[in-house]
């Protein structure tokens, strides 16, 4: 019996999967400039020309793992999507920001190596701004709402945080307190 168009948009989902999730592995762990499409396309089980009716390039491959990673992180924080985020929603976000920097962890080796390949900032500083700023403006708003003095500061401060923890767990996770520092961050961000 010959499938219908969604099985083959089903395949295809599946397939594209498949090949991001060999993507994010390699440039997490060879780097993204050292991962090769044949090295891709043989971990996702593939052709190398098959490759190419997924993605166009190995940048729109990078591109569309940088989407994918950045979408799960700001459908965290705006839990019912009204653009306004409450204590809980705060708190939710932090938890989930951690719960992601442990499971998956190539996603966020990926994006800490790439802020240091000249080559790829541009890149990614688009992607970041194309995701990160209305989580800014939401940020912004939170701390507005909580009488601070310099709500944008505080917002930029506030992701900065969550950087500098991020990457100083993926450098040494047996020597850093994570779940320590994340209470922490709670206690310090959400008045109770």
């Amino acid at each position: 019996m010959p499938r219908t168009p969604e099985q083959y948009e089903e395949i295809r989902s599946e397939k594209k999967q498949i090949i991001i999730d060999a993507a994010l592995s390699l440039f997490a762990e060879k780097g993204y400039h050292s991962a090769s499409i044949s090295m891709i396309a043989k971990k996702a089980n593939i052709s190398k020309g098959l490759m190419y009716n997924y993605f166009e390039s190995k940048e729109a491959l990078l591109s569309a793992i940088l989407d994918h990673g950045f979408k799960q992180i700001l459908y965290s924080f705006d839990i019912n999507k009204d653009n306004n985020i409450s204590d809980e929603e705060f708190e939710h976000y932090i938890n989930s920001m951690f719960t992601m920097l442990n499971e998956n962890n190539s996603f966020w080796k990926l994006y800490f190596s790439l802020f240091v390949q000249p080559s790829l900032q541009e890149l990614v500083a688009q992607k970041m701004m194309e995701w990160y700023m209305p989580l800014l403006a939401m940020l912004k708003d939170y701390f507005e709402r909580k009488c601070v003095d310099d709500p944008e500061t505080e917002a930029l401060i506030f992701g900065s945080l969550l950087d500098g923890i991020g990457f100083n767990y993926l450098m040494a996770p047996s020597l850093y307190p994570i779940e320590k520092v994340k209470k922490q961050l709670i206690n310090k961000y959400i008045k109770r």
